[in-house]
């Protein structure tokens, strides 16, 4: 990774035909949840660790010498950026005023789409209805809060410190602040989570009003709170067929309450509710992830910066780059990703990405009922509801 972050001169070909988007990380968390394996700390994990530049008091000055950095790297590139992401960790542990400073700043040097999506993340607990006013004033008109569950020995297991019924007062709260999109984010598939546990968690984010729900299961990450304590028997390691009849659970309940799936985990009352950040990723477009562990992609080229707060700082305050490593994908890279996440999509993706082997694996699937039959014929492989339960495992027949 160079010093100055300089990108190979063909990174911003044709850069004019691809959305610009901003990641801004804040790796910051009040309490670690025992089921994270994110590039997050607690107070206590950077307790002598880094000293002061690990400090969240002048986090947004240092993230705001990345926007500083991305502007001299992207040099001329005139695209206004289309989204922000504000993510964590925690971000609402920082004050409203740092996250609007941090968006001002992309502003500033970049300038935003008139229509841009901006979205910050948020603990049930870490807001209120002064600070998403704060937020909506400076700009964000998209909240995600993370509700995991409806249930308090559900949270309980995750390790999640809010109490029930807390993110539903966040969404009457944000759309009090006059937020017109907003986010709950569920897991299912917890140990010791019943069938009626989910339900329960599923009419409680339907009842609150968001127009987005993700759901996504439960994963077991190695050297998390959670994977020891599977480990040692105290609780019982997650079920994959579980996790089938909770998706299934999923679509009904949000189906009938008006949300359509438009990504395997990601449903929305409208394409307006969609996450545009997020689509960004699935459909290879470009964006820079500012902060610690933040990863970027521009026009092939993919880096990721250095994983702790502290060093990340002394990066920027040494006025280098604090990429910590790149890769150049090659035309049989993109291609593979492309299938990879556009397949998880409602439009699916195109026929003609798959070589022979993986067009007869599709032609399978489709007899298989994992495909859709009629975007087939149309040139386009696009997942059935079964086949959205072994995404996993179609994808990998079709990159073939």
């Amino acid at each position: 990774m160079p010093e100055d972050g300089a990108l190979p001169l063909d990174a911003l070909r044709n850069a004019g035909e691809r959305p610009l988007g901003f990641y801004l990380h804040v790796p910051y968390c009040a309490t670690r949840c025992g089921y994270c394996d994110f590039n997050t700390y607690t107070a206590t994990e950077l307790r002598g660790s880094g000293g002061a530049l690990a400090s969240r008091d002048n986090y947004a000055a240092t993230l705001i010498e990345e926007v500083r950095l991305a502007r001299k790297v992207l040099g001329d590139d005139p695209r206004p950026v289309r989204t922000v992401f504000v993510g964590g960790g925690t971000p609402t542990l920082l004050p409203a005023g740092d996250l609007v400073r941090m968006l001002g700043a992309i502003r500033e040097e970049f300038g935003l789409a008139d229509d841009c999506e901006v979205t910050t993340e948020a603990n049930p607990e870490s807001v209120n209805p002064a600070y998403l006013a704060e937020l909506r004033e400076g700009g964000f008109n998209r909240v995600s809060f993370g509700m995991q569950s409806a249930k308090q020995h559900v949270l309980k297991i995750l390790d999640r410190t809010h109490t029930p019924g807390r993110p539903e007062a966040c969404v009457a709260e944000a759309r009090a602040a006059g937020f017109d999109h907003v986010n709950l984010d569920l897991i299912y598939g917890t140990p010791g989570e019943s069938d009626a546990d989910w339900q329960a968690s599923l009419d409680a984010a339907i009842g609150a009003g968001p127009d987005h729900v993700s759901a996504y299961a439960l994963i077991v990450e190695e050297g998390t709170q959670l994977a020891r304590r599977i480990r040692r028997g105290e609780v019982p390691m997650t079920d994959d067929d579980v996790h089938a009849d909770r998706y299934l659970m999923t679509e009904q309940a949000l189906s009938a309450a008006g949300f359509s799936w438009y990504e395997v985990s990601n449903w929305a009352t409208s394409e307006a509710g969609r996450c545009l950040h997020n689509e960004l990723y699935w459909r290879g477009a470009d964006w820079w992830g500012a902060g610690p562990g933040a990863h970027s992609h521009v026009g092939g080229v993919r880096w990721w910066n250095v994983k702790h707060p502290g060093a990340y700082a002394q990066a920027l305050g040494d006025g280098k780059s604090p990429g910590a490593g790149r890769e150049v994908l090659s035309e049989e890279d993109r291609r593979v990703e492309r299938i990879l996440l556009e397949l998880r999509l409602v439009e699916g993706c195109e026929l003609s990405l798959l070589k022979p082997a993986g067009l007869a694996a599709a032609q399978k699937a489709v007899r298989d009922g994992l495909l859709e039959d009629g975007p087939y014929i149309e040139g386009r492989a696009v997942l059935t509801l079964r086949g959205r339960l072994l995404a996993d495992a179609v994808v990998r027949d079709l990159v073939d």
